[in-house]
């Protein structure tokens, strides 16, 4: 079943020379703007039930722009909306509430314009207060609240009721990490009950976690739109190429499914990327649970550079970010590389991972990040699998190396 659909949907904002003439275009006068700008063009999806859909972009994509116009909030300019179903959304803090009013008082008023009955309002009372979770705040002015305990009273408010359609923006940023934990729990119970999710978010880690599929916007146009992981290391690969204008962008899905991105102004690339035994030296494709490992990176460099960085992402199946680092937290920059030099970076390690499917993406870089100078950026490179050979059955990413202890005694 479609939840929403949107079709063409537009927005146009505009100034005139004057308010005289923008108060003549009312009745017909046809005076031009003087600029006009479009937070949102043309932007066309549906969402089915039981999908949960990111929206990601940087500030001033049109994200927001784009909620409000899918909820109502603001009429478009062009295009339209059709939802199918009730829709619980949080899209600003302190929408819909009054500072002078207390918590308790706001859930009243609140819910009475999300067109709850003032009946079914005083029974989620009990349930939203013990969510929010802010004490003796409830019954204070909203006004003393902080940006956290806002963000918990509107978010309570807005799920006390499972809606068919749920859509945050970046609310949930706002607030501590157990409360986040929580909140995300009660959405992903929502989404296994077939309610449609729309997340805006900048936590990529959410995004991937989370959504069935993702939208990319930028300049209020969608530039991407697909699975999580192909459309998050896109992102990634662009913010970069926005910082240089000679960073170039290559994306494919390989034949195991994995998403394949790669980046950079390449004045230093990626020779060989390999992952050996440690003890043999010879190449691994299927590594088992416990196995000592090496994975050796080579580079080359095309033309002299200032400092070099040696960057490793390990991921999981899912795209799940399980290690990561590189050789400026290390202190292990290296400097004066010239023209044609090679370098090589060998990473040694037992293999703690649980079975299962994981690749390495390497980073070569100026510095701790790659939005300064990006030589170059593959996410999955490499991939390979993990079995357990000799180890009793366990589950999940880790191989934690812990055994039990038993102990049995007889009362008396």
């Amino acid at each position: 079943m479609t939840m929403i659909s949107a079709s063409r949907l537009s927005k146009r904002y505009t100034s005139y020379a004057s308010n005289l003439e923008r108060f003549a275009t009312w009745f017909g006068a046809p005076f031009a703007p003087a600029e006009e700008f479009w937070p949102v063009k043309d932007i066309s999806f549906s969402l089915q039930a039981g999908e949960a859909l990111a929206i990601i972009g940087q500030n001033g994509a049109g994200k927001s722009t784009l909620l409000k116009l899918i909820t109502g909030t603001v009429r478009p300019t062009e295009g339209s909306v059709q939802l199918g179903g009730r829709v619980g959304a949080i899209l600003e803090l302190g929408l819909g509430f009054n500072p002078e009013l207390t918590g308790r008082q706001n859930v009243m008023l609140a819910g009475g314009l999300m067109g709850l009955s003032s009946r079914r309002i005083v029974e989620l009372i009990p349930e939203i207060e013990s969510f929010a979770e802010i004490g003796e705040f409830f019954d204070q002015p909203f006004r003393v609240y902080s940006s956290g305990m806002q963000a918990r009273l509107a978010f309570s408010l807005v799920t006390a009721e499972r809606p068919d359609v749920l859509i945050v923006d970046e609310v949930l940023s706002v607030g501590d990490a157990y409360f986040q934990h929580k909140s995300f729990e009660r959405i992903r119970s929502f989404k296994e009950q077939g309610s449609s999710i729309i997340l805006v978010t900048h936590s990529l880690g959410d995004v991937v976690s989370l959504c069935d599929r993702t939208i990319l916007l930028d300049k209020g146009t969608v530039i991407r739109d697909g699975s999580p992981d192909e459309v998050v290391d896109f992102y990634n690969a662009i913010i970069a190429a926005k910082e240089n204008a000679k960073l170039t962008v290559e994306q494919r899905r390989t034949a195991e499914g994995w998403s394949y991105t790669r980046s950079g102004n390449f004045q230093v690339a990626v020779q060989s990327l390999e992952l050996l035994d440690a003890r043999t030296g010879d190449m691994v494709k299927t590594a088992t649970v416990g196995q000592d490992l090496v994975l050796k990176l080579t580079a080359r460099a095309e033309t002299s550079i200032g400092p070099l960085v040696f960057g490793l992402m390990l991921r999981d199946r899912t795209g799940h970010l399980i290690w990561g680092t590189n050789t400026w937290h290390t202190r292990q920059v290296i400097h004066g590389v010239e023209a044609n030099e090679t370098v090589v970076c060998r990473l040694a390690f037992k293999c703690t991972l649980g079975q299962g499917s994981y690749s390495f993406s390497p980073a070569l870089t100026n510095s701790q990040t790659h939005l300064d100078v990006n030589y170059e950026w593959v996410d999955n490179a490499l991939v390979f699998e993990v079995l357990n050979a000799d180890r009793p059955f366990f589950i999940g990413t880790n191989a934690l190396d812990g055994t039990f202890e038993i102990t049995r005694s007889h009362v008396a």
